[in-house]
């Protein structure tokens, strides 16, 4: 399938001098037009055996100290960044014609980050979390129902306590790309690549 991606031209001026206004500002647009999951973001981590693997998981937290996301820490991607930290994120806005590609340093949060995030989250999605042994062999989904049902009726009253085995990271960026779609395959690119001051160093990239 082909499609012309017509958005109009970007600009180097168009561009903030930091890739975090940069971002916010795509963001904002993002929600504003009801794109769907704005906050999803594609998460490549590489194994011991240097293979890469990928998954879509959610945005929860943003700020210039960098990504946050939560998770099983059993699971394969956590285990994977306990191996190696660097990490990419890819968002899609498909709808905007634009996307936009994080790499990153992913370090462990402390527990009372995730304790925090943990108890906002809806009671079954608690439960869910310690239902599930992400990423383990599942022989039937019917193992997975009813140990959510032998938890609900668990935990019928009170709080939910923090599983041991969850938790989040903090993607600390490092080079940015923000791409926007163009006529005729001309796409427009700008790279932002950190700079020894703290600054930034934004360039053009050839589609």
């Amino acid at each position: 399938m082909r499609r012309e991606y017509s958005s109009g031209p970007l600009l180097l001026e168009d561009m903030a001098d930091s890739p975090f206004d940069q971002f916010q500002k795509w963001m904002q647009e993002a929600v504003r037009a009801e794109v769907q999951d704005p906050t999803a973001m594609c998460l490549a981590t590489v194994g011991q055996d240097g293979n890469p693997s990928q998954r879509t998981v959610l945005l929860k937290q943003f700020d210039t100290s960098g990504f946050v996301f939560f998770t099983n820490l059993e699971s394969r991607k956590a285990e994977e960044i306990a191996n190696n930290s660097a990490v990419c994120l890819h968002f899609a806005w498909l709808e905007l014609n634009r996307q936009v590609t994080i790499e990153g340093d992913a370090k462990k949060l402390g527990i009372p980050a995730v304790l925090k995030y943990f108890v906002s989250r809806p009671r079954e999605s608690q439960l869910a979390a310690w239902a599930s042994a992400q990423s383990r062999k599942l022989e039937t989904r019917a193992v997975l129902e009813n140990e959510f049902m032998r938890l609900q009726k668990k935990y019928t009253e009170g709080e939910i306590p923090l599983p041991s085995f969850w938790g989040g990271f903090k993607v600390e960026p490092g080079q940015w790309e923000f791409w926007q779609g163009a006529d005729y395959r001309l796409h427009d690119r700008f790279q932002y690549s950190p700079e020894a001051n703290e600054g930034w160093t934004i360039g053009r990239l050839a589609p």
